[in-house]
């Protein structure tokens, strides 16, 4: 007895009900006895009343009864005992009658109403919209077209277009060679490359317009700004195990630029330094600075001295030169005397006659000099030619240098090395140096291809304002 009645209060199978928490309850199961109002068990009102199969099939019953009535009350009978006719109907509907039922929905919305324009006044053409641009332009055009249109004269777009419309459209067939996976490798770049055959012997035009072939790239693109490389080798003392003579070189050349910046700090502070006491200029230097220039001395004795011939001197070298003598200058302001005038201008025609002997002479004399000259011409040449080869050593000496592409000029970075007593011994213990990001930028700007750039320094706009808070300045 007691093991029927354990079977019959067990579950019929898993239902699979996964709850929320630990008192969630599955809603197949059946109510509790006291939930459903049936009372404890040990009453003989709750004696086998929801216990055992005769139970499940009467609640099954129950359930059956229940639709059927919904079902009848609902439809007036079975719904599988009803013909289709009766469930089912074509609704042809009225349009007339739609209309009149829809018209809320046809109407426009508040919005819209309010957007729309309601004055009588119609708006102003708006003239731009009905301009075209350069239509003088365009019309003169045509009419030209026109004109020679009459003369059998098309524009070169109807000439290309008449001439693809007369070849045809073409057949675009694929061997299969083309498509077969054991056909030969071919160079994409070179200049029998298979694919470009469908396009030899057509316009360059044609081609370069329809984007199937390149546009010619000019030649300065192909020329590298800089012919260093992209990647620098470092110095072999710069390695995280460099010998002795490397490491010493590497320090040696750091040493140097180390030097070299100090000097350079040195001459700017010796310009910018203020003068000592002793060295501050006193009022006797101030004016012989300021009387310098201003008194002539006697430097006649001088000038004999240092072999400068006199006034005599220089008439006896006129003469012998066989030079006409120049005739003494009138006084500003005086007027010059006809006999005077007859006379510069005698001596004016000697002097030119003088000149033109000379010149004669002297080209009458390099008929005789042709072996001189010869060589002043070989020395000219080989002259010219050693300053050409040293503008050119020159020229390639500063290929290799950054070039002046801003207002800055390129600064070279420190060098990443390591002192003596910081050389580790395993490479666990190495220390880094220097930075990749840096290094690619200097090397970018070392190649020219950007221009040599410094961080961008912040520059408030305006003074920063303190004020002093009214609570904190009571307490205080």
């Amino acid at each position: 007895m007691a093991a029927s009645a354990s079977e019959a209060s067990a579950p019929e199978g898993p239902s699979g009900f996964l709850g929320f928490g630990p008192g969630s309850r599955d809603p197949s199961l059946p109510r509790s006895r006291r939930a459903g109002g049936k009372g404890a068990r040990n009453r003989k009102k709750g004696w086998k009343c929801s216990r055992g199969p005769e139970a499940k099939l009467g609640r099954d019953l129950d359930e059956w009864i229940a639709e059927m009535t919904e079902e009848i009350r609902q439809w007036g009978g079975l719904v599988s005992e009803k013909p289709n006719e009766s469930l089912f109907f074509m609704d042809t509907g009225n349009e007339e009658k739609d209309r009149k039922q829809n018209r809320a929905k046809e109407k426009p919305l508040k919005v819209d109403l309010i957007l729309q324009i309601d004055s009588k006044v119609p708006a102003p053409k708006d003239i731009l919209a009905h301009q075209v641009p350069n239509a003088k332009k365009l019309k003169r055009k045509q009419q030209l077209w026109e004109k020679l249109a009459e003369k059998g004269v098309v524009p070169r777009k109807e000439r290309l277009l008449q001439e693809r419309l007369r070849k045809g459209p073409v057949e675009k067939t694929t061997s299969a060679e083309a498509t077969s996976s054991s056909r030969a490798f071919y160079d994409i770049w070179s200049d029998s490359n298979p694919l470009d055959q469908a396009l030899a012997g057509k316009d360059t035009w044609f081609l370069e317009q329809t984007k199937k072939k390149p546009v010619k790239r000019p030649g300065r693109l192909l020329k590298t700004p800089s012919k260093l490389p992209a990647v620098e080798v470092i110095a072999p003392g710069g390695s995280y195990n460099p010998s002795f003579q490397a490491h010493q070189a590497l320090l040696l050349q750091a040493h140097e630029i180390e030097l070299k910046r100090q000097k350079a700090e040195q001459k700017l502070a010796g310009q910018l330094r203020f003068p000592t006491v002793d060295e501050a200029p006193t009022p006797e230097t101030i004016f012989q600075e300021q009387c310098e220039g201003l008194l002539e001395e006697d430097n006649s004795g001088d000038e004999e001295e240092h072999g400068e011939p006199s006034k005599p001197a220089k008439e006896d070298l006129q003469a012998g030169s066989g030079l006409a003598p120049r005739l003494p200058l009138a006084a500003a302001g005086e007027k010059k005397t006809e006999r005077q005038r007859k006379k510069e201008k005698e001596a004016k025609r000697l002097r030119a006659q003088e000149l033109n002997a000379k010149a004669a002479r002297r080209r009458r004399q390099d008929i005789f000099q042709l072996r001189a000259i010869k060589l002043q011409v070989k020395r000219w040449e080989a002259e010219l030619l050693q300053r050409m080869r040293a503008r050119e050593a020159r020229r390639e000496a500063e290929a290799d240098k950054p070039k002046r592409l801003g207002r800055l000029k390129y600064e070279d970075p420190d060098l990443d090395l390591q002192l003596s007593t910081e050389l580790a011994d395993s490479l666990r213990t190495l220390k880094l140096e220097g930075s990749i990001l840096k290094d690619r930028f200097k090397s970018l700007q070392k190649r020219n291809l950007i221009e040599p750039r410094e961080r961008a320094k912040f520059k408030r706009k305006y003074r920063v304002k303190y004020v002093e808070k009214r609570a904190f300045r009571a307490i205080t």
